[in-house]
C-alpha cells in the first residue's frame, strides 16, 4: 500500500516538473508579473482623486449664499442638504464626463470657457484705480464726448404729399429757386410749427422723422436748402444756426468720466491680454480648395 502511494507521488512530481518546463507557462507567468508591475507603477492620479469628493465649508457657504440670493431667505437644513446632494451629483457626473472626454469638441463648453477667460481679464483690469490727474487729462482729450448735442434753429416750407401727390418733390425743387431770404416763399399748412428754436437732433426726429433730422444737421446755416424728405412730405429748410454748446465742467461729469475711463481700460487690458496669449500660438488656417460646399451648407442647398 505504501509502495503505491509513493509511486503516485513520484508520478505527480514528474508531471509538475514537465509542466514547469513548458515555454507557454513561462510566458503566461511573465505576462502576469508585468501586468501587476505596470498596474502598481501607473495608477492614474485622476482616477484616485475622482474617488474622493470633499465638500469644504467654503463650498457649503457658497451654496447657501446662492440660495439666499435667489429666494431672499436662508435655506432650511433640509433644503441645504438637498442642494449639497445635488452638488455632489453634479460633481460626480462632471468627473465621469471628463473621463469619457465629453468636454471635447463641444461648442457650448468652448464658448463658456472662453467667456470665463474674458471675464477674468476684465476683473483684473477693474482693479486699477486712476492716478490723480489721469481722469482730468482723459476728459480734456474727449470733451466732445461730454458736450451737449448741437441745437438747430430753423424754419421750413412744407409741400404735402397727400395733396400734391408724387409731384410734391418736383414742386418743392421748383420753388427753391424763387426763395431770396428766410422770410420769402409759402408752402402748405403744416400740422405742427413752421419754425423751431434750439432743437436737438432727437427732438427734430420726433417730429419729422430720423431721415429729416440727419439731413438737417448736415446742412450749412444761412440759406434755403432742400427738398428734405420727412414722414409727411417734402420741405425747404432755412437754418438760422447750428449751435454746439460747450462741454460741461469736469466736476459735473467726473463720475461719468471715471466710468468711461474704466471701461476703456478694461477693453485695452483685455485686448493686450489676448494678444499676449495669442503670441504663444502658431495659427495656421488651411482653407478648402473650393467654397462651394460651404456656400451650399449656409444657404441650405443640397
Amino acid at each position: 500500500m505504501s509502495l503505491g502511494v509513493c509511486e503516485v507521488k513520484e508520478s505527480r512530481l514528474s508531471l509538475i516538473k514537465r509542466c514547469l518546463r513548458q515555454p507557454l507557462l513561462h510566458f503566461l507567468i511573465a505576462g502576469f508579473a508585468l501586468f501587476v508591475l505596470y498596474g502598481g507603477l501607473h495608477r492614474s492620479p485622476l482616477n484616485q482623486a475622482a474617488q474622493r469628493i470633499e465638500i469644504t465649508p467654503q463650498v457649503v457657504q457658497r451654496i447657501a449664499i446662492s440660495w439666499l440670493a435667489r429666494w431672499q431667505r436662508p435655506a432650511s437644513e433640509q433644503q441645504l442638504q438637498g442642494m449639497i446632494d445635488e452638488y455632489v451629483k453634479e460633481e460626480i457626473l462632471f468627473r465621469e464626463a471628463l473621463k469619457l472626454g465629453l468636454d471635447k469638441d463641444d461648442t457650448i463648453i468652448r464658448r463658456r470657457l472662453a467667456q470665463k477667460m474674458d471675464f477674468l481679464a476684465e476683473d483684473v483690469a477693474s482693479l486699477r484705480e486712476p492716478a490723480p490727474g489721469v481722469l482730468e487729462a482723459w476728459y480734456n482729450q474727449h470733451q466732445d464726448q461730454y458736450a451737449p448735442p448741437p441745437l438747430a434753429t430753423f424754419r421750413h416750407l412744407f409741400f404735402a404729399m397727400d395733396t400734391r401727390g408724387s409731384d410734391a418733390q418736383v414742386q418743392a425743387q421748383a420753388a427753391l429757386s424763387g426763395l431770396t431770404d428766410k422770410n420769402s416763399g409759402e408752402g402748405d399748412a403744416f400740422m405742427f410749427e413752421s419754425a423751431y428754436t434750439e432743437q436737438s437732433q432727437d427732438q427734430v426726429a420726433r417730429v419729422f422723422g430720423s431721415t429729416f433730422a440727419i439731413s438737417l444737421f448736415k446742412q450749412t446755416p444761412g440759406s434755403w436748402v432742400g427738398p428734405v424728405e420727412s414722414g409727411f412730405g417734402w420741405h425747404l429748410v432755412w437754418i438760422d444756426t447750428l449751435a454746439k454748446p460747450p462741454a460741461p465742467p469736469f466736476e459735473t461729469v467726473a463720475q461719468q468720466v471715471k466710468s468711461d475711463w474704466l471701461s476703456r481700460q478694461r477693453s485695452e487690458s483685455k485686448r493686450a491680454n489676448f494678444d499676449a496669449l495669442k503670441a504663444r500660438y502658431e495659427v495656421v488656417v488651411i482653407m478648402p480648395e473650393s467654397t462651394s460646399g460651404i456656400a451650399s451648407t449656409q444657404t441650405g442647398q443640397p
